[in-house]
């Protein structure tokens, strides 16, 4: 589609108060990265924030950008396409091809790190602060259910954040609380047309299939709003949780030195708090994430220790010590750093 064609009617069902409340965030922000696939999310993400901008004395320049797997011949000419609409809207656009192919293991969590990766580094190059992308409710609870079919904690089943750090950039994500349905009509309101990514219905992938017992489970009353509602109640718990966890870092965890907690004080804690001031203790000094269940693991077997018993047990290269006096978490001796609890 030719650069000089007209831009397209952007005048959609969002109000201007509305887009207001969405773009809020924008305006921490000098210049923007819009991540635009060329599916109805993203490109009703490029619609509304180009009109947005346009209604505004000053804001922050936006950019656009979009990442070119190389896992479908299609993508390329979607790629094209999403070029020449932010053409028609006067943003520029680049194209991010991926500098090394994709392990066919685990392709889609490989595939979405990848794309972070090149936004990141194109956000950098020119110079934005900030990373847009378009999640919507919908995707807010398929991750909420995804999670809570893997056991995720509270942490994990408050979804989606609507911000967050992504190295020195932040990672915005004002359309969070839009139905999908809504973006397509956005979308088609404007006469725009968007690509579909056939992996999205694809059984081979577990995203796929729970998305497909969306409409059966919304029949019995969980629906998105409600896994969205759930996710910002556990938001709610989690914030308070973690300010808990300060406190009591605050009072046991020593300002220098190695890291050790007096044991009654530690023992004393709800074990919700104990639990996570564990975790972050091993995570000071571990070689890598820590699971959730072998952290609880070895949480419960401090709880179950009697009043004068000791031990040591090893989880993710923390080796972590217990005596009648002081819980004690360091980095375990390399003969000793592999596997899980020991």
């Amino acid at each position: 589609m030719p650069a000089a064609e007209a831009a397209p009617d952007s005048s959609l069902r969002l109000s201007e108060a509305g887009l207001a409340a969405l773009f809020a965030p924008f305006l921490r922000h000098a210049r923007i990265l819009l991540a635009v696939s060329g599916g109805p999310d993203s490109t009703a993400l490029m619609l509304l924030a180009q009109r947005w901008r346009e209604g505004r004395d000053a804001g922050p320049e936006l950019a656009v950008a979009t990442v070119d797997h190389g896992l479908r011949a299609e993508a390329r000419t979607e790629a094209e396409a999403v070029g020449a609409l932010a053409a028609r809207l006067s943003l520029p656009h680049a194209i991010l091809d991926l500098s090394s192919p994709l392990p066919k293991a685990r392709l889609q969590e490989a595939a979405r790190h990848a794309r972070y990766e090149a936004l990141l580094a194109h956000a950098r190059a020119i110079g934005a602060s900030a990373i847009a992308t378009a999640h919507t409710l919908d995707d807010q609870a398929e991750t909420v259910l995804f999670r809570l079919m893997r056991g995720s904690g509270i942490g994990g089943l408050a979804g989606i954040p609507s911000e967050r750090a992504l190295a020195e950039v932040e990672l915005l994500r004002p359309l969070l609380g839009l139905p999908k349905a809504h973006l397509i009509e956005e979308c088609r309101r404007a006469g725009i047309g968007f690509a579909e990514d056939p992996s999205n219905r694809d059984p081979r992938f577990a995203r796929a299939r729970l998305r497909a017992l969306l409409p059966a489970l919304a029949e019995e009353g969980l629906d998105a709003p409600a896994l969205a509602r759930l996710a910002n109640r556990m938001t709610r718990a989690e914030a308070a949780l973690e300010a808990t966890t300060d406190t009591a870092a605050a009072r046991l965890w020593p300002a220098q030195g190695p890291i050790r907690f007096s044991r009654p004080g530690f023992s004393e804690l709800p074990a919700e708090i104990g639990l996570r001031l564990l975790g972050r203790a091993v995570e000071a000094v571990a070689n890598g994430p820590v699971e959730l269940g072998k952290l609880e693991v070895l949480h419960g077997w401090i709880a179950a220790l009697g009043p004068e018993d000791h031990g040591a047990r090893t989880l993710a290269g923390a080796l972590v010590r217990v005596n009648k006096a002081a819980v004690t978490v360091s980095p375990a001796p390399a003969r000793r750093s592999a596997g899980g609890v020991r």
